[in-house]
């Protein structure tokens, strides 16, 4: 029996490269925060509930390297860091705010799903 793999699923598919590096929460997060305005990083640090200086660091270096958002150093003193949304990166908005439209339409469904599967394997 041969078994037929659609090629977004190969280890090195392009398309399976950008989800693995841009489709996270801490991602769409910076991402859609950036649609706002150019920001600095410890302001996106303190909006981003949660994240860690490295996690952080990590997301906006892939963002980077896909060309999603631009990084800006500005001569202050001390030096500050400033990234904001390139026109790649605003091209996403659409199909993020689909997903997150999806996901406040249907909450209610979701919590009913996440509540039967807790009632049915807790001990």
């Amino acid at each position: 029996m041969t078994c037929q793999v659609d090629a977004v699923f190969f280890a090195d598919c392009a398309a399976r490269s950008f989800f693995d590096q841009v489709a996270n929460k801490w991602s769409v997060m910076i991402l859609t925060l950036l649609t706002e305005k150019p920001t600095r990083f410890n302001e996106i640090r303190r909006r981003l509930e949660g994240i860690t200086h490295k996690a952080l660091t990590q997301a906006l270096r892939r963002l980077e390297r896909n060309g999603l958002i631009a990084r800006k150093v500005l001569d202050t003193s001390p030096v500050a860091v400033e990234y904001s949304i390139t026109e790649l990166g605003r091209t996403l908005q659409v199909p993020f705010g689909a997903v997150y439209e999806w996901s406040i339409k249907h909450l209610h469904e979701i919590e009913q799903a996440q509540a039967a599967y807790d009632e049915r394997y807790e001990a």
